[in-house]
């Protein structure tokens, strides 16, 4: 069963598209580079961003929690405020256009 990480990001006013940008350059390479990921998908607006990452199975998921995430918050330190809220699922079902 593939799982799933949401992580919700409150952005300082104004970094919306360093954000975008840093994820892009920084922080997909690194996830890319973790065992078990599948895709990720970057949601941002003025009211924050939303990181959604696919993975292999659970244990992938969570190792990237230990092993690859302080990483990724390193990398977004200067463009993000507080501390980002992490969620993890069970991926029920996805669809793909054919």
């Amino acid at each position: 069963m593939r799982y799933a990480r949401k992580v919700h990001f409150q952005i300082k006013s104004g970094k919306e598209q360093q954000f975008a940008g840093l994820f892009e350059k920084d922080v997909l390479p690194l996830l890319q580079k973790q065992e078990g990921f599948q895709e990720g998908m970057t949601l941002v607006n003025t009211k924050g961003a939303q990181a959604i990452s696919l993975w292999d199975d659970r244990k992938s998921a969570d190792a990237h929690q230990t092993a690859g995430y302080p990483q990724l918050l390193a990398k977004l330190n200067t463009v993000i405020e507080g501390t980002p809220t992490v969620e993890t699922y069970e991926t029920a079902s996805s669809y793909a256009r054919a």
